[in-house]
């Protein structure tokens, strides 16, 4: 248990969860005493996988693309028949695709969209099918996985960045509108060293790091820590976005 931290007797919703962030995510969570919904689009295999290494007992898998408003609600139906409430919820999925910000053509309606679609209004349809479940007991906390590319602008394409600047107004607006009973909050990541970083040339990679105040990349662990401090400790916070980036957003 991180710190001595306690998550006992709390649930939490991870989405994507089976990426090197989301399992992350949920291990730290799991290692604090919660239970964790590991949900995945795709990587049953891998989300499973994740699952079976979590420290204590009482997790689920469920499937549901986040795209899939109808999916969520069932999600949220199975999680409230087995557990009957939620604590935690952690926005987590997400897409994207390298496209050079020149690139306008490159950057098809198709793609545009389908960034937008889950990324930002992925988010949104998970808050609305757990708000109900986040609202009951003592209150619950939504956690936005989100970027300083939302306000950098630089990141893998512009509707990338368009997508987490707008999650990063909708975690502002909702901290208003859903307290006090639910706390909102977002992450703004920077590099985190992972599957997509160890695809990126290792000479501009470089550049990064020399680029970050604290001289390294963030870890999976590092986002982990974050959420978990977010939901147990800065309790007093919501409607903000909290710098998990080494001090990068205006190098």
């Amino acid at each position: 248990m991180a710190s001595g931290i306690s998550m006992e007797g709390r649930i939490a919703v991870v989405t994507g969860a089976g990426g090197g962030i989301g399992s992350a995510i949920s291990r730290r969570l799991a290692a604090a005493g919660a239970k964790v919904v590991l949900n995945y689009r795709q990587s049953e295999g891998g989300t499973k996988a994740v699952a079976e290494s979590l420290a204590g007992d009482g997790h689920m898998v469920i499937q549901a693309d986040v795209s899939d408003s109808e999916a969520l609600t069932r999600m949220a139906e199975r999680v409230a028949d087995r557990y009957g409430m939620l604590d935690l919820l952690v926005n987590n999925a997400g897409i994207t695709r390298p496209v050079p910000h020149d690139d306008l053509e490159g950057l098809t309606d198709e793609l545009f969209d389908k960034i937008l679609q889950v990324n930002l209004r992925g988010a949104f349809a998970c808050i609305r099918a757990f708000k109900e479940l986040l609202a009951d007991g003592d209150g619950g906390m939504i956690v936005n996985i989100s970027s300083i590319s939302g306000r950098t602008g630089i990141g893998s394409n512009v509707a990338y960045c368009a997508s987490k600047a707008a999650l990063d107004n909708m975690t502002i607006s909702l901290g208003r509108a859903l307290g006090p009973e639910i706390r909102v909050v977002a992450m703004w990541l920077g590099w985190v060293m992972g599957e997509y970083a160890k695809r990126v040339d290792a000479e501009y990679l470089q550049e990064q790091i020399d680029k970050t105040p604290l001289d390294r990349l963030a870890t999976p662990e590092d986002v982990a820590d974050a959420v978990l401090a977010a939901a147990t400790t800065l309790t007093f916070s919501t409607g903000c976005i909290i710098p998990v980036d080494g001090g990068r957003p205006f190098v």
